[in-house]
């Protein structure tokens, strides 16, 4: 079979059988375009489906001369192992060359978290005089009252807010909706955004969508990260944030706080409450550091 149609075909299994994002397949035909990029780059004329792990560990070693982190390689790894799994499964190839090959071993960084103090030092930088800035403002109480990615947060739309029960539809990975319950601080900045949103010249095909750009189109994630990088810079905060500080923030204060692992998973869109136990390791930091300070004998 032709390789192109090979990754054709994949491309959309991905979107259609597994219902990844178009970010999540961007990352996976990414990583098989690498493994193509290695075979020009050591002249081997023969298509990945060709490969032995002889090849495919090499490859590994190309990647790593990359310079790339070893979080990177391993995603890199992860997706050719899907990759080829599939080729398994449709019977392109006898064995899988990728079975035995391990990635470079990851060590357990957690995710960097804003204390409530900082999050509050970040909104109050915000100017609501400007005409983004109401915006702005509900924007990033959403984000940290709901625990939102990114691609969540510009996907919102003004009919999936239920006021009376206290949630908001979120259209997560996969086109997956699940409800979120929201702060009641959070409404009341949208709805004070409200009347400067509906002032705009609205695009066709946006008329639902909660928070716009001055020309009325819908917010890249782009423009999410821009403003809230220079938020926290403006805010004198030293640590890298970006608006997954803020989920992962929002999922930290809730496991400090006594929540059940599970309902932060549901929260969150987790579909493995595995991804969700990171912050458990958070929680027993934070338990590690509370002893520390406070306990008579750690004086």
């Amino acid at each position: 079979m032709d390789w192109q149609t090979v990754i054709k075909e994949y491309e959309g299994f991905l979107k259609l059988e597994k219902g990844l994002s178009p970010n999540s397949i961007e990352a996976y035909l990414s990583d098989i375009a690498k493994l193509e990029q290695f075979l020009e780059s050591v002249r081997i004329e023969a298509d990945p489906e060709e490969l032995d792990p002889e090849r495919l560990g090499q490859f590994l070693f190309w990647i790593s001369e990359m310079g790339l982190s070893a979080r990177s390689q391993a995603r890199i790894l992860s997706g050719i192992k899907a990759f080829y799994r599939y080729l398994l499964m449709e019977e392109m190839i006898e064995r899988d060359p990728t079975a035995l090959l391990e990635g470079p071993r990851l060590g357990s960084k957690l995710p960097e978290v804003l204390t409530v103090a900082e999050i509050d030092r970040i909104l109050s930088k915000i100017d609501l005089s400007k005409p983004q800035g109401r915006r702005n403002k509900a924007m990033l109480e959403t984000l940290y009252s709901c625990g939102l990615r990114v691609t969540e947060l510009v996907r919102l739309q003004i009919s999936g807010i239920f006021r009376a029960e206290g949630f908001i539809r979120v259209i997560g990975k996969g086109d997956k909706e699940r409800l979120v319950p929201f702060s009641p601080r959070a409404l009341r900045e949208i709805d004070l955004y409200l009347p400067d949103r509906n002032s705009l010249s609205i695009q066709p095909g946006y008329e639902d969508v909660l928070f716009l750009n001055r020309r009325g189109r819908m917010l890249t994630r782009n423009m999410v990260f821009t403003i809230i990088k220079e938020l926290a810079r403006d805010a004198g905060i030293q640590k890298t944030v970006s608006p997954h500080t803020f989920r992962h923030s929002f999922a930290t204060h809730l496991v400090e706080g006594g929540a059940d692992l599970r309902a932060v998973q549901e929260m969150l869109g987790h579909e493995s409450i595995t991804t969700t136990e990171i912050y458990t390791h958070l929680d027993r930091e934070y338990l590690r550091e509370a002893i520390i300070s406070f306990h008579p004998r750690s004086k």
